[in-house]
């Protein structure tokens, strides 16, 4: 499903960042949209920005966290629209913590959302995209996935499992003309940082110099539709840290000199 035009566009973490600047790219290009994340007025102002009409954009509270939700969740989407084209796994929520001090209940909680919640909410859809012969999968990882970054241990793993699971699941639903893209943005200018998990599972609260710095949702949100269109495996969006992603596979030794000299002393 490369084409966005009359398409049905669900987007997870659609309140904010990289989701919101998608949903807003997405109603540029004629999609139609079911918007989700916890924050219901979030949404309905998402909605609002995005100059849609009713019939074409479902506001759907959905807390990732609560396997309960997610069947429930699919049924509504379908009753609203009959069909589901694309399926974007955004929600997510990263860490500033080193291991020694991280609470083990911080890591059951990375893993729960950013990557068993997934899973689920994927497995619901997937039996419909199957029906429809049709579709697309996303999921938001991270170029974290790809490497390890100091004091996001948890974060780094949660999302290199969606990678393992992505990858298997593309070769999976190949024959069932259903395209996986897997997202890896670097630094974008979003919250990310400040809605972190800190040791104890607080807020980190702080915004990181070099996401202040980074690309503008807007433009990642460009870079994401334009890797649906031109059905993408995997694509990665930031500044010089994506050459980390280079590094990795052909220079290891160098990356982790410099991977080192970022960890606290």
């Amino acid at each position: 499903m490369s084409e966005i035009k009359g398409a049905v566009f669900w987007i997870t973490g659609a309140s904010s960042g990289i989701g919101e600047a998608t949903a807003l790219a997405a109603a540029r290009k004629g999609a139609r949209l079911v918007l989700s994340a916890r924050r219901k007025e979030e949404l309905e102002r998402v909605k609002k920005a995005t100059g849609l009409a009713d019939e074409e954009v479902l506001v759907l509270p959905l807390n990732m966290e609560n396997p309960a939700e997610i069947q429930p969740a699919v049924d509504a989407v379908l009753q609203k629209f009959g069909r589901i084209d694309i399926l974007f796994n955004n929600a997510g929520v990263s860490q500033r913590s080193s291991v020694l001090d991280t609470r083990f209940e911080v890591f059951e909680r990375l893993m729960n959302l950013n990557y068993l919640s997934v899973v689920a909410l994927t497995k619901a859809v997937l039996p419909v995209m199957i029906r429809q012969n049709s579709g697309h999968l996303l999921v938001t990882s991270s170029i974290s996935g790809k490497l390890g970054s100091p004091m996001r241990a948890g974060y780094c793993g949660s999302k290199h499992a969606l990678h393992g699971f992505f990858d298997a699941l593309r070769s999976e639903v190949f024959h069932h003309n259903i395209q996986v893209l897997i997202v890896c943005p670097g630094y974008i200018r979003t919250d990310i940082s400040i809605n972190a998990f800190a040791a104890d599972g607080g807020k980190h609260g702080k915004m990181d110099e070099n996401q202040k710095g980074g690309v503008a949702p807007e433009i990642c949100a460009e870079q994401i539709l334009r890797g649906i269109s031109r059905n993408r495996n995997e694509i990665y969006i930031g500044g010089k840290e994506v050459m980390g992603v280079y590094l990795k596979r052909f220079f290891p030794g160098l990356l982790n000199r410099i991977v080192r000299r970022q960890a606290p002393k």
